[in-house]
């Protein structure tokens, strides 16, 4: 019997470094899950968890083994999908079933913590701490610690906002003249930088007891006080030591607050489910309802307007320059991608600067006065243009390459059966290159329905009204849940994330209905 031919040095080779590379993967993997799980049970991040676990899981059996081929091909594509898109899709429709927004975020045992520490007083006799603000991201963003040395023991404290202080080890920090220099795994922020972040830092506090609690105070200083507001576990109750009001858990509106016998509520809340409270408001809320229709229209304009005239400009063009009595094409169609070339953002911002009204490119050479952003019709009109502008190229390369599929054969029978130049355009060219394009049209106009960077780099959605915040005379949709997101007047995930939906539902409804239509076109032939 013969024996089975033994591998060449070469396969030898390439199976080791596949088996190596497989081991490095999932034991990458591996290492990844073991850091990440301990911290998304501490976080009570529970579908990221499922997503770590099961996403190791599915490495280890796909390519472990020689078998399920098919699925090593197709697991990375889907695993990505899940993440960046599946996965903030529910994440968007689970925060538009609650309050979330300033005010209301984190638990509730968060926000008991702020409202206490925030009520601390400084008496008379109130340990002074020498302070050090330290921070594991930026210096402006935080998310920042204090580090406090107590000038009398140099005793060594150290905690992040609402903890519970916690004494440091002292082979972990460095301590000069009073003030800790660093430490391990923190940077230490500048009395300058302090400064500049102050509006956050001012804030912080570390809880001591149930009934005291540190307070920064400056720059370089913080202070030991007593709580003004008390909360007792055993009544879920809030008391106010000073007055002796109590402040028990009530509903006003659709939140729970610590309210006292007068009605007067804490201002700070917590995140809550309050089920369709908030698809209740855009539907009921006659302003709101009102701002959000004259968004969807202005929405729907915008997205159609711009469609058609970046498609009739590029079509256009692209008809002029397919004629070979055009010499010197190839040097045309190159400037006609210029505009294509340059990155969006700063087009955007270049152009907001030929609107300006006393100093702008586009009034100083026509000699004109219009107020093209300070006035909501022309702002409509300057940001129709500059997206027609931006938009025309990728028409052009897009028609000119369906023109170029169409056989001159079709063109020369139309043209012998009679027809003029225009007829030949409109009855034959045009039906025939729809059949192509229109489905990169109806992918357009979905992209013009939420094309932020356009209205937010050119107008930021204004003019705005006397009064008025949450729309701008040029907002569309996206925009304006952009606004009621980040908005000035607080921040609102909970009622920006139930917008989010209904947008998400009318874009989808309206490129399925889109879809359905140009499906009539696949009968031309």
């Amino acid at each position: 019997m013969d024996s089975e031919p033994s591998a060449s040095p070469r396969e030898r080779t390439t199976t080791i470094r596949s088996v190596l590379l497989r081991v490095l993967v999932l034991g990458a993997a591996l290492s990844a899950a073991v850091y990440l799980v301990p911290l998304l049970v501490s976080f009570q991040m529970w579908m990221w968890l499922i997503v770590v676990l099961a996403a190791t899981a599915a490495l280890f059996v796909l390519y472990s083994t020689k078998r399920f081929v098919p699925a090593k091909y197709l697991f990375p594509g889907s695993f990505f999908l899940a993440v960046f898109l599946i996965v903030p899709i529910v994440l968007t429709v689970q925060t538009a079933f609650t309050n979330f927004g300033d005010g209301f975020r984190g638990t509730k045992e968060e926000a008991i913590t702020t409202i206490t520490n925030n009520s601390v007083v400084q008496a008379a006799d109130s340990p002074i701490y020498n302070l050090t603000v330290a921070t594991t991201g930026t210096a402006t963003d935080g998310p920042f610690s204090l580090f406090l040395v107590d000038p009398d023991t140099d005793e060594v404290l150290y905690g992040a906002d609402g903890e519970t202080v916690q004494e440091a080890d002292p082979s972990t920090v460095s301590v000069t003249d009073g003030y800790v220099t660093a430490a391990d795994g923190y940077t230490i922020l500048t009395a300058k930088e302090v400064n500049t972040a102050y509006d956050a830092v001012s804030t912080l506090s570390l809880t001591v007891s149930e009934s005291t609690a540190i307070k920064v105070q400056g720059v370089r200083n913080a202070f030991e006080g007593t709580k003004r507001l008390v909360y007792d576990e055993a009544s879920d109750s809030i008391t106010n030591t000073e007055t002796g009001d109590v402040y028990t858990v009530q509903k006003v509106g659709d939140s729970d607050y610590f309210v006292n016998a007068a009605g007067e509520k804490l201002t700070q809340s917590w995140k809550q489910n309050v089920g369709l409270a908030n698809f209740e408001r855009l539907f009921t809320d006659s302003s709101i309802g009102s701002q959000f229709f004259k968004a969807f229209v202005w929405t729907l304009v915008f997205a159609f307007g711009s469609v058609l005239l970046t498609f009739g400009l590029g079509y256009f063009l692209a008809l002029t320059l397919n004629d070979d009595r055009v010499r010197g094409r190839r040097l045309y169609r190159s400037f006609m991608l210029l505009p294509y070339a340059v990155p969006g953002f700063i087009s955007l911002l270049v152009w907001s600067n030929f609107y300006n009204r006393d100093f702008g490119l586009i009034n100083e050479m026509l000699h004109l006065s219009i107020n093209w952003l300070g006035d909501p019709t022309w702002a409509k009109v300057a940001v129709l243009l500059t997206n027609t502008w931006m938009g025309f190229p990728y028409m052009f390369i897009v028609c000119t390459g369906a023109l170029q599929s169409i056989p001159g054969d079709v063109r020369e029978a139309a043209t012998i059966d009679g027809a003029s130049a225009w007829q030949t355009t409109t009855r034959v060219t045009t039906p025939l290159l729809l059949v192509s394009v229109a489905p990169l049209l109806v992918s357009t106009f979905a992209f013009n329905f939420n094309n932020f960077n356009a209205i937010q780099l050119l107008t930021e959605g204004g003019p705005f009204a006397a009064g008025e915040y949450t729309r701008g005379g040029t907002d569309i949709l996206i925009s304006m849940v952009y606004r009621i997101a980040f908005g000035g007047s607080g921040a609102d995930y909970g009622f920006a994330s139930a917008v989010s939906v209904v947008l998400f539902a009318i874009t989808g409804a309206m490129a399925a209905l889109q879809f359905r239509a140009t499906r009539r076109l696949e009968d031309i032939h």
